[in-house]
């Protein structure tokens, strides 16, 4: 009998810990896609506050990214990665789930249109803010402050 107890406390404890490496997982994996799409508009966000000059290709690569990450990401958040992995996800995102997986559809949306829209530095300059503000709302209602 007490083989038996022993067997069950090794099998609990073996999927609790598969358990959390999963959720460990799909944390890393988000924080990655997210960390990609922030380096691809590193050169953007300098062009437009004028710190570099202006550069279109890399203007186009970063609304790709953007496009290719929001159609990803809003599935990296199942009910069981709302802790661990120093996720900085605030728990609004499981409680307004629809507001926060609409906010990836629109910034996709804005960013597929800005690819056509965007065609030089006036343009840019024009469209840039909103598609940024896109993200930084997000970020403000759904992310914790950086420490």
């Amino acid at each position: 009998m007490r083989r038996l107890t022993v067997l069950a406390g090794l099998i609990a404890f073996g999927a609790t810990a598969a358990y959390a490496a999963q959720n460990l997982a799909v944390i890393k994996e988000r924080k990655d896609h997210y960390e990609t799409m922030g380096k691809s508009v590193k050169a953007p966000n300098k062009a437009f506050k004028g710190e570099a000059p202006f550069d279109l290709k890399a203007v186009k690569a970063a609304l790709k990214v953007i496009q290719e990450k929001t159609a990803v990401l809003p599935k990296l958040f199942p009910d069981d990665s709302k802790t661990g992995g120093d996720t900085e996800a605030l728990p609004k995102i499981w409680e307004n789930k629809a507001d926060f997986e609409g906010r990836f559809k629109k910034l996709g949306d804005v960013a597929k249109a800005a690819e056509t829209g965007i065609t030089d530095e006036v343009t840019f300059k024009a469209q840039w803010k909103d598609l940024m503000g896109n993200c930084s709302g997000c970020h403000k209602e759904y992310r914790q402050e950086k420490k």
